[in-house]
């Protein structure tokens, strides 16, 4: 590569307007149509900055001064919540941060899939968005001969020490403090991740949003946990609504937080919680939205779109723990669950039992297998509820829902990239969008989860 080509050289500091926000929250300053990335920079703001790193087509800059607010700039902003990357928005006011979800998919959904931005309804919020998240997942490593807890610098297993993450729940803070101090006062040795000794490695606590039961989850390096007989009674005692505590064993070198063996140590693998007026059990690796009081708004969207009678019969692929089934039982005729993880598929037909729902049917398997075993049996249903994770949709789901030809299909998705590429193969498949609605389950972060209603065209 020729640096003398560019017009910005690495380490020198530059003056320029910011235009833009990425899809990951950073301002936009080009020189001479040179893009260049700034972590903490809002369009409308004038700003001094320095070149971190150099590419072809762009570059990095750190942020050194703003010459020029942004009206829309929050001063509270904090610089370690940039650095762990655990709040990349928090510097743009909220009402700005709505605005900032819904051009993000309208201008995915225009590019991607050819579809009007119009389409795109105004992002849902929350009056308050902070202390949202029921699940905290936080390392455990060793620094300055002290046992840390904290958070990951971005791109990087360098731990940042952190008590108040500001998006969690308040008493899911505390609670890993408590949990914290007490494996300090006992000596529990923390995870070495580049010599791979230490035992525990991180911490993991769930609260339910309605009930306040908490689960905590140790994960540890080996099944040894020493002293478990100071530890348990230490914990429980300084967090009485502790109702379930788990020790996850997981010896491997890697990047995936939970192993395969499970310890229960008090109680059972589960706690309860209510949503939409069903009642909840969830185990420690089932999914469960990290934010409930707007999964309430999502999966209202969803019904409402449905448009139940009670004689539908509905598939809820990526059913989970039953969540979205439930709601959706009251109102039809039958609903098939289908769900990959076997923890999720006991605890939904647990779900099922426990609000005595018996309109529902749950199958382990792979979504896309299981539809085109259905689609191959000559199934029918009036609508099809998709909730993928971040990789949406896999071709051969795509292709063996249009063979079942229902009425309806309403995408629940996470990703905005996936959704697009997804509905265009829907689109030229018969299918038209009807109403895309965005809804703000991740607050100060850049992720934005929209519900899409689609309808067959006749042909």
């Amino acid at each position: 590569m020729n640096n003398t080509i560019l017009p910005v050289e690495k380490n020198e500091d530059y003056k320029g307007n910011v235009i833009d926000l990425t899809h990951e929250g950073l301002g936009v300053v080009k020189i001479d149509n040179y893009p260049i990335f700034i972590q903490g920079a809002l369009p409308e703001e004038v700003v001094t900055f320095k070149v971190v790193k150099v590419g072809k087509s762009f570059a990095f800059g750190k942020l050194i001064t703003t010459h020029k607010k942004s009206p829309h700039r929050v001063e509270s902003a904090d610089p370690i919540y940039f650095q762990t990357g655990t709040m990349p928005l928090q510097h743009l006011e909220y009402s700005e941060q709505l605005k900032f979800k819904q051009k993000q998919v309208q201008n995915i959904l225009e590019k991607t899939a050819e579809l009007p931005g119009e389409l795109v309804e105004e992002t849902l919020g929350m009056k308050n968005p902070l202390g949202y998240r029921n699940k905290a997942q936080v390392p455990v490593r060793k620094m300055k001969d002290k046992l840390e807890t904290g958070f990951y610098r971005r791109n990087s297993h360098e731990l940042i020490p952190m008590e108040d993450f500001k998006i969690q729940d308040p008493k899911i803070d505390e609670a890993i403090i408590i949990i914290r101090d007490i494996l300090r006062q006992h000596g529990v040795k923390p995870y070495d991740e580049k010599r791979n000794i230490g035992n525990i490695k991180n911490i993991m606590v769930r609260r339910g949003y309605h009930t306040g039961e908490m689960m905590i989850v140790l994960v540890t390096r080996t099944a040894k946990l020493f002293p478990l007989s100071k530890i348990l009674p230490a914990i429980l005692e300084a967090l009485p609504e502790v109702v379930s505590i788990i020790q996850n064993v997981n010896p491997k070198r890697t990047n995936k937080i939970l192993g395969e063996q499970a310890i229960i140590l008090h109680g059972e693998d589960s706690y309860t919680d209510h949503l939409m007026g069903f009642k909840f059990k969830i185990s420690h690796r089932s999914f469960y939205q990290v934010n409930p009081a707007q999964a309430e708004v999502l999966y209202q969207k969803v019904l409402d779109y449905a448009g139940l009678t009670g004689g539908e019969t509905v598939i809820d692929a990526y059913c989970g723990i039953g969540t979205i089934s439930l709601s959706l039982a009251k109102k039809a005729k039958h609903v098939y669950g289908i769900e990959i993880v076997a923890e999720a598929i006991e605890d939904a037909k647990k779900n099922a039992e426990l609000n005595e729902v018996e309109n529902v049917t749950y199958q382990k398997g792979s979504a896309e297998e299981v539809m085109l075993e259905w689609s191959k049996e000559g199934k029918s249903a009036d609508l099809v509820v998709v909730d993928p994770p971040r990789k949406g949709l896999d071709p051969q789901f795509i292709e063996s829902t249009l063979a079942l030809k229902p009425e309806k299909f309403i995408y629940v998705s996470c990703n905005p990239a996936t959704l697009a590429r997804d509905l265009k193969y829907l689109v030229e498949g018969g299918y038209t969008v009807e109403k895309v609605q965005p809804v703000d389950m991740f607050p100060q972060t850049t992720h934005v989860e929209t519900v899409v209603l689609m309808s067959r065209v006749e042909k």
